[in-house]
């Protein structure tokens, strides 16, 4: 199973509606696929969201009695006014939850970017893939990005602060390739994702956390930056002040 039909059929096996057969096929795709694992977890988390938070309405003790007297046999024109004024809450609802819909899918595309960059971290240690380019020398790192990605990597090198450029290596995020510059801190590693952003524009800092990794994210000029590792918070807010002041 391809990730593409992986993807077609994840809401499908979410809601149990897959045959055993495609069931088990989108299982073991998702038990070897970071990438649409982490896709997958991030629709649970949006639905668990959506149940803990979306504020669940009782129907009204007279709305069931209202509907059975609107459908009595009964002049049309009164049947049906019973009818919409039954359904008026109803609509409501509709409108409140289309206009809550695009908050509720930005946390849940956070939610999915941030499991997909810590995975990709995490995965860069356990592979023992941390670079594709092993150079402190920006002008080896950055010139290496040219020709893979169709934009430009603005690699820095701060030993001098206590950041020490370590290489790059081409990754992958939200669907999309993104370069991944790699920085050491003592014994920790420091991952610094870059990618164009669907939003376009700038987005301030926000930090989150999970699975025991710090993460600062924000955007600049239409392009996403991530830092992620298992620093402390107050270092690795340290090191995005300094990509901020040099990008």
């Amino acid at each position: 199973m391809t990730c593409a039909e992986a993807h077609r059929l994840l809401d499908a096996n979410l809601d149990d509606q897959l045959d055993l057969r495609d069931a088990l096929e989108v299982e073991e795709h998702l038990a070897g696929c970071a990438h649409c694992g982490a896709d997958e977890r991030g629709l649970r988390e949006l639905g668990q969201f959506a149940r803990a938070n979306l504020t669940r309405h009782p129907m009204p003790p007279a709305l069931e009695q209202t509907l059975r007297e609107a459908f009595r046999p009964a002049q049309p024109a009164r049947r049906w006014r019973k009818i919409a004024m039954a359904l008026v809450p109803a609509a409501a609802a509709a409108v409140l939850l289309v206009m809550a819909g695009p908050l509720l899918l930005a946390r849940g595309g956070d939610a999915r970017t941030e499991d997909a960059v810590i995975a990709a971290h995490v995965r860069s240690l356990l592979a023992n893939h941390l670079t594709d380019v092993a150079s402190s020398d920006q002008h080896t790192v950055k010139p290496w990005f040219q020709g893979k990605l169709d934009y430009s990597v603005p690699a820095t090198d701060f030993t001098a602060q206590g950041f020490a450029l370590a290489g790059g290596r081409l990754d992958y995020v939200e669907d999309m390739p993104a370069a991944a510059l790699v920085y050491r801190r003592r014994q920790h590693v420091v991952n610094l994702f870059i990618w164009p952003s669907r939003r376009g524009g700038d987005a301030p800092v926000r930090h989150s956390s999970s699975r025991g990794y710090g993460a600062f994210r924000w955007a600049k000029d239409g392009m996403n930056y991530w830092a992620v590792s298992d620093l402390n918070d107050a270092e690795l807010e340290g090191f995005v002040e300094l990509v901020r002041r040099d990008h």
